[in-house]
């Protein structure tokens, strides 16, 4: 079948209002480092700041523009550092000030910009503020900083309403008072070491701009905001007899949760977007706003909020085409329609790594939920699609994200015994729920190095599997045809061919096959299960060394074609 061009491309993505075409942010590839498994500088088993800052050349030269760097503040670790003790320093076991000083400096001086988390919806337990909220009395400023709430029952022995914490039990903990008697109830949408703020109090706006101003300071480029929809629950704190997570169910549409994407939530990003202009206009703001639909999604980066919202529900789309196409314009319609590029994501810190999400039968898991059992588990093919699926994603205009091993394919480690596994998933539902150490597992650098050049002695907070040496960088490095490979030659081709400030077009989409023109290049994703022929196109760039066969793009398989010029 021969390949038609359409003639006209669709500039959604680069247009609308209050666009600006020219910012560093609208088409990033943004690398994603949870320093707990990313490189140790130490020895003693887990990632490190020092670490990091030492193999920083490796990114810049696989070719992203930033790195996100996961929580590394000092934290009871009761949730991989998203329990925060301290927002304005560095956990020791991940180093000092200096050791973070030092780091943002590396990066400038490579070109590469930094992201840091920000936790902005709750605390640890842990830290001083909650400390002081349960040394004060009901009612006090103290406890004004949380959400403290009188039971319901007789006595106030029940919780003040039925919400549920995302690991699991009531999100409510009951509070023994100073005097010894019981108390109130404190909110706690996921673990109860993490108490949610009141955003409804002016000292919780005042003390987090103190937050974001200190690390703008050390020079950050950016925050990544960590349930940027949580922020601002419902007046009256309703019940809900929904997900927990606030996506929709049967009876109970995700935008009626009372605990997620309130309309307050819009002006506290304002204030924050107007902060950071105060700094430079290149500092940003990414939402981790996982709402439904993406028409929502796309309110959080409108001109005077943020700059860019987490695509969930690209992140989330099967292997499959029809699906792809749908969300693919969905996004371009949705963020271009507010002057926003989209988002681009396959795998982060919270969900299985695609390669082994494709493996599956129906590539689907829950979100957070990991996966055991390999039950229908075929790796061959999840690699192969995780390969196609990544050419064709980063063949999109927008940005993208990019989470640490995902460019060495690195599959989920699904064999971690259980007395080795840390996610509050894990530990709060009774091992019922597997949760996400399996795609936070410390990386291979080289393979024949103690733990796989993690360090040099051996130590590893996550066991790493015996076949961690095969998906080695040093291994990768000499093999023109690893996925380390494919991933250097995307990027960088992304950027010398400026797709991801470029548009698109469709020129073909149906059950088996999603074709696309994104300036000069033709991009074809087989998704089907016969070969599909190329035209006599020029291959750029094919996802595996088999995608094209007799002049014909293999199944599983996606191509950048050099897009011939009409006559």
């Amino acid at each position: 079948m021969a390949i038609e061009v359409a003639p006209q491309i669709d500039g959604s993505a680069a247009t609308g209002p209050g666009a600006d075409t020219g910012a560093w942010w609208r088409d990033a590839v943004v690398y994603q480092v949870y320093p707990r498994s990313f490189a140790d500088g130490d020895g003693d088993g887990t990632g490190d700041l020092r670490g990091i800052a030492r193999r920083l050349t490796a990114l810049a030269e696989l070719g992203v523009d930033a790195v996100w760097l996961s929580p590394f503040y000092p934290s009871p670790q009761r949730d991989g550092g998203y329990d925060v003790s301290d927002y304005c320093d560095v956990d020791p076991m991940f180093g000092t000030l200096d050791d973070f000083d030092l780091l943002v400096g590396e990066a400038h001086a490579l070109g590469l910009r930094v992201i840091v988390d920000v936790v902005p919806n709750h605390a640890s337990s842990e830290h001083p503020l909650f400390a002081a909220a349960l040394a004060s009395a009901p009612g006090s400023r103290e406890r004004a900083r949380f959400v403290f709430r009188d039971g319901s029952g007789a006595a106030g022995e029940l919780p003040p309403n039925n919400w549920q914490s995302h690991f699991g039990g009531p999100a409510w903990t009951r509070v023994t008072e100073v005097d010894g008697s019981p108390g109130q109830w404190y909110l706690h949408l996921f673990d109860p070491t993490q108490p949610d703020f009141d955003w409804d109090n002016d000292e919780v706006l005042a003390f987090f701009d103190e937050v974001l101003d200190f690390w703008l300071a050390r020079g950050v480029d950016g925050f990544r905001v960590d349930v940027a929809h949580a922020l601002v629950k419902a007046p009256g704190l309703p019940d809900w007899g929904g997900r927990a997570d606030g996506a929709s169910s049967p009876g109970f549409p995700g935008e009626d949760a009372p605990m997620f994407d309130q309309p307050g939530v819009h002006a506290i990003y304002e204030r924050w977007r107007a902060r950071l202009e105060a700094w430079g206009a290149d500092r940003i703001l990414c939402a981790e706003a996982n709402v439904a639909p993406l028409s929502r999604a796309a309110r959080w980066v409108r001109p005077r909020e943020m700059h860019q919202a987490f695509n969930f529900a690209y992140l989330h789309a099967p292997w499959d085409a029809r699906s792809l196409r749908a969300v693919i314009d969905e996004s371009l319609a949705a963020f271009g329609g507010v002057g926003a590029p989209s988002t681009w994501v396959l795998s982060n810190h919270d969900v299985v790594r695609h390669a082994t999400r494709f493996a599956l039968p129906d590539g689907s898991v829950e979100m957070g939920h990991g996966i055991a059992q390999a039950a229908g588990l075929d790796p061959v093919r999840g690699e192969r699609r995780a390969r196609a699926a990544t050419l064709l994603m980063l063949a999109l205009p927008g940005a993208a994200y990019v989470y640490q091993g995902e460019e060495l394919g690195l599959p989920e480690v699904l064999d971690i015994p259980a007395a080795q596994r840390r996610d509050p998933y894990f530990l709060r539902s009774g091992g019922a729920v597997v949760g996400r150490d399996g795609c936070r597992v410390p990386i291979p650098w080289e393979a024949a190095a103690p733990a796989y050049g993690f360090n040099a002695t051996g130590e590893s907070w996550l066991p790493q599997p015996a076949h961690w040496a095969t998906y080695a960088r040093d291994v990768q490095r000499r093999d023109p045809a690893s996925t380390l490979s494919l991933y250097t030659a995307a990027l960088h081709l992304r950027k010398s061919l400026a797709l991801g400030s470029g548009s698109l077009a469709w020129v073909r989409a149906d059950d088996a096959v999603l074709g696309l023109v994104n300036g000069e290049v033709l991009v074809l994703a087989n998704l089907g299960a016969d070969p599909v022929p190329l035209d006599g196109h020029e291959v750029l760039l094919a996802s595996t060394p088999d995608a094209v066969v007799d002049g014909h793009l293999t199944p599983d398989a996606t191509v950048w074609l050099r897009r011939r010029q009409e006559v």
